[in-house]
């Protein structure tokens, strides 16, 4: 798979968590990639969890937190 095949997969994970009512409550960094974590308040309370690989899908969540947190302040 290209470097672009798995971008695109992880990117794809990551919008199915927001259009379904998720938010990014927090990224970890370590060494074999990033964890971020999702929670929904409605309609039931859950919490998610997605391990990122490729840089740009990092890139993506953080400009996504980014721009939450520009529209929210």
């Amino acid at each position: 798979m290209s470097a672009y095949d798995d971008y695109a997969r992880e990117k794809e994970a990551v919008d199915e968590q927001v259009s379904t009512g998720y938010a990014i409550a927090g990224i970890a960094e370590d060494l074999d990639g990033a964890v971020v974590r999702f929670v929904r308040g409605e309609p039931a309370p859950a919490a998610a969890e997605l391990r990122l690989l490729t840089a740009d899908a990092r890139k993506y969540v953080t400009t996504l937190l980014v721009a939450a947190k520009r529209t929210a302040g």
